[in-house]
């Protein structure tokens, strides 16, 4: 039987040819999503997680804009980033209310409500 060593000169080659193979292949991928124009809806999805019938719901309210060609839903990248920038919600008032206390200070228990016990009547 036949035994073949594997030097430290060997694996450093392969390493090096590894390496390379790897560029090569990422230099061929597809462009990431934020890199292309349109998006499918199953890309849409995905990337604002969302389910179907929400994205659907976004194009039936003419929130999010859309061309369809054949039976193939296609989203301008542009405009799902408009769309975020447009709803983005204003949360400076949420900061002034609690300007008194720090988030770290606890939160004092609700206080309990004011009963007025009644005796019951007696029955003779």
């Amino acid at each position: 039987m036949i035994a073949n060593l594997v030097t430290i000169e060997d694996l450093q080659e392969f390493r090096k040819e590894l390496v390379e193979e790897i560029k090569t292949l990422l230099s061929q991928r597809q462009p990431a999503v934020s890199e292309r124009k349109w998006l499918k809806s199953h890309e849409v999805r995905r990337m604002l997680l969302i389910s179907p019938g929400t994205l659907q719901n976004l194009r039936v309210n003419s929130t999010l804009p859309f061309t369809k060609i054949g039976g193939t839903i296609y989203y301008a990248y542009e405009d799902i980033q408009k769309m975020l920038q447009e709803h983005k919600q204003d949360t400076t008032f949420l900061k002034k209310k609690r300007t008194a206390k720090s988030f770290d200070d606890p939160v004092e228990p609700p206080k309990p409500a004011l009963v007025k016990r009644v005796k019951a009547p007696k029955y003779t």
